[in-house]
């Protein structure tokens, strides 16, 4: 692995970009990983793996082979994510003193998110009263049903699993869906 390495920095730093293309084909995968791991937003993690071999093959010249070059491939990528969420956290603002606009300070609220016991409550009476609704159901509508949104089963599992063909199982979960509407809208 280290060997294919090598000799793909020693041809890029010849100026070979076809070496260059194979060392991002071979590394792009978990450095998309690290940067994911540390920003958690798959769009800012992409735009940090181009950033990251940018930063790499501007130093390339300065690896040094005694090392591996995926190690110091992925310093690079947790640097530079690390290094990206810091800019973010410059960015935030305080909640504890006001904000300046252009029309002077603005006091900042934030919505109370906590534990709410009455929501809670709803809740758990919906989801009782949904699978109320779905035991309610004759058998032949419930065991699709059931299937389909608990067990998350596709069309042609549920088809297989029952010895139906495709399209009565989907006439089925759409008859399904017709009387929970039913049942459920008196109650929602």
């Amino acid at each position: 692995m280290e060997d294919i390495d090598r000799t793909l920095i020693d041809s890029a730093l010849k100026g070979d970009q076809s070496a260059y293309k194979s060392l991002m084909e071979r590394h792009r995968q978990a450095i998309f990983h690290i940067s994911l791991k540390i920003v958690h937003d798959s769009e800012i993690a992409a735009d940090l793996v181009q950033e990251t071999f940018m930063k790499a093959f501007a130093s390339l010249a300065t690896y040094r082979s005694e090392f591996k070059f995926s190690t110091w491939l992925y310093r690079i990528a947790a640097n530079t994510a690390i290094d990206h969420l810091r800019k973010q956290r410059m960015k935030m603002l305080s909640l504890d003193s006001p904000a300046q606009s252009e029309d002077g300070q603005i006091e900042i609220e934030v919505a109370d998110n906590s534990y709410n016991p009455e929501k809670d409550l709803i809740n758990r009476e919906q989801r009782f009263s949904i699978n109320e609704a779905i035991e309610s159901l004759p058998e032949k509508y419930r065991v699709v049903i059931v299937y389909r949104h608990k067990d998350d089963k596709s069309y042609d599992e549920i088809a297989e699993a029952l010895s139906l063909p495709v399209g009565t199982v989907k006439a089925r979960i759409f008859r399904a869906r017709e009387l929970l509407k039913k049942k459920l809208r008196p109650g929602l």
